[in-house]
C-alpha cells in the first residue's frame, strides 16, 4: 500500500506492483534470494580465507567478487523487502542518494574487477612461466586499490549531479531502489544530467569490456595453438566460469544503462536490474564452485573437518 503522506523531503518507491495481495509473495521470493546469495558468497569468502591453497591471484580476485556480490545484495534488497513487508515505500533524500552512491560505486567496482580477472586469466594462460612474476603481491595490491578506488570515484559525479536535481513532475520512483536513471525521469530539467550519465556509462562500461574482450581474444588464440586436446580443454575450463559471469553481467547492464532513454522502459529496467543485482550475485558462487575443482575440494575438505570435529566433541 502506498504511503499517503505528502512527500516534501523524500521519494516514494513503487516497486513492481502496488497490489497488496502480491507483496507477501514477492517479499518471500526476495528474502530467499537475499539469504541464498549472502550465504553462498559468505561460504566462498570463508573458504578462500581458510584454505592456503586458494591464496593465489585468481582466488584473491574471486574473494573480492564475492565481497562485491554481498554488497550488491545489501545495498538494494533490504529497503525493497521493508517496502514489501510494511507497505511504507517512503525514502528520504539522504537515504536515496546514499543508496545511489553505494550502488553506483559497487557497480563500477565490479566492472573493473571483471576486467582485471580477464587480464589475470590472460597472463596465466598466455604467459604461464612468468605468471607469478607478473602477478606479484605488489601488483595485486595496486590492482585492488584501482578496482575499489575507481568505483568510489566513478560514483561521485553521477550522485552529486543527481542530488542537485529539482523534482517538479513527481516524487515517485518507479524502481525497487534509487536508480539514477529512474530518478532522472521525475526531475524537471535533466538534459545535462542525462548527457553526463550517458557519457559516464559509455566510458566506464565499454573500456573495461573491451579490455576483457581483447584478453579473451588473445587467450583463445593461445589455446588454439596448444597441440594437446586435454591441455586445451583444461585451459578452456578455467575461463568458462568467468566468461559466463561476464556474459550475465554485461548483457543486462548494457541493456539498462546504455540503451536510449525511454519513458516506457520502467518494467524492463526493473527486471534486468533484478538479474544483475540479485540473480547474478546468487549464481556467481554456484558458477565458480560447480566448475572449479579447487573450490569444490576446499569445500569438501572443510565440511569433512567440521564433521570430524563435531563427532569428536
Amino acid at each position: 500500500m502506498l504511503n499517503n503522506q505528502t512527500i516534501t523531503d523524500g521519494f516514494q518507491i513503487v516497486a513492481f506492483s502496488t497490489d497488496t495481495t502480491r507483496q507477501p509473495v514477492l517479499f518471500t521470493v526476495f528474502l530467499l534470494m537475499y539469504l541464498t546469495g549472502v550465504l553462498e558468497n559468505a561460504v566462498i569468502l570463508t573458504l578462500i580465507l581458510l584454505d592456503k591453497h586458494l591464496h593465489t591471484p585468481m582466488y584473491i580476485f574471486l574473494w573480492n567478487l564475492s565481497a562485491v556480490d554481498i554488497c550488491y545484495l545489501n545495498v538494494t534488497l533490504p529497503k525493497l523487502m521493508d517496502i514489501l513487508l510494511t507497505g511504507d515505500n517512503y525514502i528520504s533524500f539522504v537515504q536515496c542518494f546514499t543508496q545511489m552512491y553505494f550502488y553506483n560505486s559497487i557497480c563500477s567496482t565490479e566492472i573493473v574487477l571483471l576486467s582485471v580477472m580477464a587480464y589475470d586469466r590472460y597472463v596465466a594462460i598466455c604467459n604461464p612461466l612468468r605468471y607469478h612474476l607478473i602477478m606479484n603481491k605488489k601488483k595485486i595490491v595496486l590492482l585492488l586499490c584501482v578496482i575499489w578506488g575507481s568505483g568510489s570515484l566513478n560514483s561521485l559525479p553521477i550522485t552529486s549531479f543527481a542530488s542537485h536535481l529539482s523534482f517538479c513532475h513527481s516524487h515517485t520512483i518507479r524502481h525497487f531502489y534509487c536508480d539514477c536513471k529512474a530518478v532522472s525521469k521525475i526531475a524537471c530539467s535533466v538534459q545535462f544530467f542525462n548527457e553526463v550519465m550517458y557519457i559516464v556509462a559509455w566510458i566506464s562500461v565499454p573500456v573495461p569490456f573491451l579490455l576483457s574482450f581483447l584478453s579473451y581474444v588473445k587467450i583463445v588464440k593461445s589455446i588454439l595453438h596448444i597441440r594437446s586436446a586435454d591441455s586445451r580443454k583444461k585451459c578452456f575450463s578455467t575461463c568458462t566460469s568467468h566468461l559466463t559471469v561476464l556474459t550475465l553481467f554485461y548483457g543486462t547492464i548494457m541493456c539498462v544503462y546504455m540503451a536510449p532513454f525511454s519513458g516506457n522502459s520502467e518494467i524492463l529496467d526493473q527486471v534486468l536490474s533484478v538479474l544483475y543485482t540479485t540473480v547474478t550475485p546468487m549464481l556467481n558462487p554456484l558458477i565458480y564452485s560447480l566448475q572449479n575443482k579447487d573450490v569444490a575440494r576446499a569445500l569438501s575438505q572443510n565440511l569433512v573437518k567440521k564433521i570430524i570435529i563435531k563427532s569428536l566433541n
